[in-house]
């Protein structure tokens, strides 16, 4: 189970620039939908990805629904390489998202976000 306010509290202390959207957002503003992971869209900065890396390091991040094993480097490199990341972290799941379906991609606006 995904323990959103961990993660929420992980990314802010970590100063990471980001916002909530999907199903955690949707419930913030009252939905009654439920969700099993985090989605948010994360600012591309190098210094903000350096961030982001910083605050799921020791939370095991790796890759959703891949084959175990799988070689993947949790790194600022990594980040920028790709687009879409889906994660398992020891806290729970959460998705990386620079290009949301319906919404176009992020331009490096985010705000941080505070719980």
């Amino acid at each position: 189970m995904t323990d959103f306010g961990a993660l929420l509290a992980t990314l802010s202390r970590h100063e990471v620039a980001f916002i909530v959207v999907g199903g955690a957002a949707a419930i913030a503003h009252g939905s009654a939908r439920l969700t099993q992971d985090l989605d948010i869209v994360d600012e591309r900065s190098p210094a903000n990805l350096d961030k982001l890396v910083s605050a799921l390091a020791d939370h095991q991040p790796y890759l959703r629904g891949v084959p175990p094993g799988l070689p993947f480097r949790w790194s600022r490199e990594t980040l920028a390489a790709g687009l879409n990341f889906t994660l398992v972290t020891s806290l729970g799941d959460v998705d990386l998202l620079v290009e949301i379906p319906g919404g176009g991609a992020e331009e490096g606006s985010a705000q941080q976000v505070r719980p």
